[in-house]
């Protein structure tokens, strides 16, 4: 199901942070979802791993088949990364239409209740909070977020790996926020 993995920073290898105390043995996981979702994995002994996944329905499929797929897919990068202390994602208060509104409530619904499920922390992340973070700008569009994740080492494909990687450096930098 993974459609791309990128080994981040491209030119130096992967990046090693230290861990987060509450976070030492298990990895952390952040998301930019969509049809095309964003992903950057912080493993327990501090690399990170980027990519996307893609969740486009097939022309068979019936309306749930590409949130069952999320959470296959859920299951297995856990599995993979041994444990996940917690997941971030984007958290979006504003869609351009009906269907992305649509598509990211099945998103967030389907991920919350996996989280629930497992006994994983989750937490939305605002997108001017994650922008402000990597770019410095609350408003900053998606070439300025990919050309700072990229002025950070990683070699993103997409807005959407760039996305989760913003997520993921702002998560590890504010240790969740809270600082």
């Amino acid at each position: 199901m993974i459609s791309t993995i990128e080994t981040g920073p491209a030119a130096a290898g992967a990046i090693a942070f230290r861990p987060h105390p509450a976070h030492a043995h298990r990895a952390i996981l952040s998301l930019d979802l969509g049809t095309t979702t964003g992903w950057a994995l912080r493993s327990h002994d501090g690399l990170i791993t980027s990519g996307t996944v893609s969740f486009r329905p097939s022309r068979y499929d019936g309306g749930g088949m590409r949130y069952l797929r999320f959470r296959s897919w859920l299951d297995q990068i856990a599995e993979d990364a041994g444990g996940l202390a917690a997941i971030y994602f984007e958290e979006v208060r504003r869609h351009v239409g009906t269907d992305a509104a649509h598509l990211y409530g099945g998103f967030l619904a389907t991920l919350s209740a996996w989280c629930e499920s497992h006994a994983i922390a989750y937490q939305g992340v605002p997108v001017g909070t994650i922008k402000r973070h990597v770019a410095a700008k609350g408003n900053a569009d998606k070439a300025a977020v990919m050309a700072a994740v990229r002025a950070r080492g990683f070699s993103p494909a997409d807005d959407n790996e760039a996305d989760a990687i913003a997520i993921l450096l702002w998560a590890i930098e504010t240790e969740g926020g809270v600082r």
